[in-house]
């Protein structure tokens, strides 16, 4: 069964009935404690501190582009794959792995909605057999669309067009906790903690009225949306949300508030 017909969020029927599919590449972004107490059968983890640059002040920022070749080569990166990424926090760091493919330019890939509890509350099985390598580092071209910089978010503030979705907790927006040099949000900016976005009830799957909701706050799909938190960890899920919701114009600031909150020039309310 082919995985051209499925939308970018798919349910765990959907995957149990490809996973032999020979396309497929499963990306586990749980932590290493969940894999290795069972995993999606043929899943290869990835440490989700490999998705990220890592170092201060803006952790969140591209790895090394030595780096993202070799983990796409041991995933076994080709043009015809098709990735379906899941993680066990209702989907930070799979989000973040969506947006590092579309970095790297390669547009096939699902995430499975609900991750691994929704994997588990369908009563499908896991696994503990742990697939090899699958090979040597891949050449890759870095695309930069994807992604906006510190001076292009700086360059487009208070454009009618633009919508930031700041997706830290409330108190990081106001200010009142502060992990940085300074501390508050990006002007303009809107506040939509990334958990508000998932259902509780359903195995943190994404919330059914999510567009409404964004709709109401003012992120629209009208609107070019930068998403951000901390370190692009929690605006994973936010990016992902974004893009699932078939909004056209979506882009991280992958060195998010790390980075605005500890440079010297930089706007702040």
């Amino acid at each position: 069964m082919p995985f051209s017909a499925l939308p970018l969020v798919i349910e765990p029927a959907d995957l149990a009935a490809r996973l032999d599919a020979p396309e497929l590449i499963l990306v586990d972004l749980c932590s290493a404690a969940h894999y290795a107490e069972g995993h999606l059968p043929g899943a290869r983890h990835v440490t989700p501190a490999r998705t990220q640059l890592g170092s201060k002040p803006a952790p969140g920022l591209l790895p090394a582009q030595a780096d993202l070749e070799r983990l796409f080569g041991e995933l076994g990166q080709r043009d015809e794959a098709v990735y379906v990424v899941y993680d066990d926090e209702g989907g930070g760091w799979a989000g973040r792995f969506i947006w590092l493919l579309d970095v790297i330019g390669h547009g096939h890939y699902h995430y499975l909605n609900g991750g691994r509890q929704g994997w588990i509350a369908a009563g499908l099985p896991l696994s503990t057999e742990v697939p090899a390598a699958a090979g040597a580092p891949v050449a890759l071209t870095l695309h930069e669309e994807p992604t906006a910089s510190r001076a292009y978010l700086q360059s487009r503030l208070g454009a009618e067009d633009l919508a930031i979705w700041d997706a830290r907790g409330a108190d990081e927006y106001r200010g009142e906790k502060v992990l940085t040099a300074r501390g508050g949000h990006i002007p303009g900016a809107i506040n939509f903690e990334w958990t508000a976005g998932m259902d509780r009830e359903r195995q943190l799957r994404i919330r059914e009225d999510l567009a409404a909701e964004l709709e109401r706050l003012g992120i629209t799909r009208d609107k070019e949306i930068i998403t951000h938190c901390q370190t692009h960890h929690r605006s994973g899920f936010t990016y992902l949300a974004a893009k699932a919701l078939g909004y056209p114009r979506v882009k991280a600031y992958a060195g998010s508030w790390g980075e605005w909150g500890n440079h010297p020039d930089t706007p702040i309310e």
